[in-house]
């Protein structure tokens, strides 16, 4: 991996919706929309990044030197994990470029502890590091196995005109939870999960029950409450806020993604999106 300058190798990281249901800052998927860094002068199809971007601030903490370039088309502060996918990506370059090939499984706990630190969560790193439906709790992670209905699923995403910053999100949350409402979404939480570990999708609509944020940040969002009604009543099993927003994002099976595409309403457009389990990797 000493041949860096012909762009012929990249690292590629996807995409996530993160606070799961009522898996608030643990639960993250992985999506089939990318953050690809390489090393050297970037494609035409790319940019050359700069010493303010988060992906270079991970990629130089991780050891990385030189110029480097992202290719990206996740959305930017719609709520599908565009920092995190990004910052996994050039902290993985890092490793590559410091340890080799396998550099991105060597460094995999670091690279997750740090990009994890960056973010203040890890929810949507943990997805992006390692693919799939993932858990992070206090700097540990869990891959959530996943049968052949819900790895069949597709992910509808409605994704709305505006942005949102997820720091001030955050902040119009309350620093202290009433015990009911978190026994609540343990419990909720566990459902979610055991849809994808029994591989049943009917369990995902009581598994997305959130009390702790998305009653909060939804009515923030013009248009959403709307869509997340709209969305289930056209046949997806499931719907919830992606991220801190403003994105709603339902699992759907394949069969009724045309009719929930179809319902959800003006003021954002659709993504067709699908599980990615592969997560970080090197490329080609």
């Amino acid at each position: 991996m000493t041949e860096t300058r012909d762009n012929s190798w990249f690292v590629r990281a996807p995409a996530s919706s993160a606070n799961l249901g009522a898996g608030f800052d643990v639960l993250g998927m992985a999506l089939d929309l990318y953050a690809d860094c390489g090393l050297g002068q970037a494609p035409a199809d790319a940019q050359q990044i700069d010493a303010h971007h988060p992906g270079r601030i991970a990629f130089e903490a991780l050891g990385g030197t030189g110029p480097m370039w992202m290719r990206c088309n996740i959305p930017m502060g719609r709520g599908l994990g565009f920092s995190g996918a990004a910052r996994v990506s050039a902290a993985a370059l890092a490793a590559v470029q410091t340890a080799g090939a396998d550099g991105i499984v060597d460094r995999g706990d670091e690279i997750l502890a740090y990009t994890a630190q960056l973010e203040g969560h890890g929810d949507n790193v943990a997805a992006s590091l390692h693919g799939g439906v993932t858990g992070f709790v206090q700097g540990e992670f869990v891959s959530m196995p996943i049968g052949p209905t819900m790895a069949a699923a597709n992910f509808v995403a409605w994704v709305p005109d505006v942005t949102t910053s997820t720091d001030k999100s955050r902040e119009a949350l309350s620093s202290t939870v009433d015990r009911a409402d978190a026994v609540h979404n343990i419990g909720r939480a566990i459902q979610f999960v055991m849809a994808f570990v029994d591989d049943d999708p009917s369990l995902l609509a009581s598994g997305a029950a959130d009390r702790l944020h998305q009653s909060v940040r939804l009515p923030g969002v013009h248009g959403a409450e709307e869509a997340l009604v709209a969305g289930i009543a056209a046949g997806a099993w499931a719907g919830w806020l992606s991220g801190s927003g403003p994105t709603v994002g339902f699992m759907c099976p394949p069969s009724a993604v045309e009719s929930v595409a179809a319902a959800l309403p003006a003021g954002g457009h659709t993504k067709l999106l699908s599980i990615d389990t592969v997560g970080c990797r090197l490329e080609p």
